[in-house]
């Protein structure tokens, strides 16, 4: 598999688990159906911004983990 491939579908795992996790928590917040989007804005923004983050430290560990499996 392309590498670009295994990093985007690694980022959308990432995405699907943090953002399943916190649209649970805000539709059993109690809050009202016509301002829950107050809510939904910034955990779509947090969680593409720490799916990012994440994506890149899993991938920076990898990377040096191979170099390390590489030299003699």
């Amino acid at each position: 598999m392309n590498p670009k491939q295994v990093g985007a579908l690694r980022r959308a795992g990432i995405y699907f688990v943090v953002g399943y996790a916190g649209l649970a928590v805000i539709n059993n917040s109690g809050l009202a159906p016509d301002n829950i989007w107050i809510a939904y804005l910034p955990l779509f923004i947090g969680v593409y911004f720490f799916a990012r983050w994440a994506d890149a430290k899993i991938a920076s560990l990898g990377s040096a983990k191979d170099q390390s499996n590489s030299n003699p």
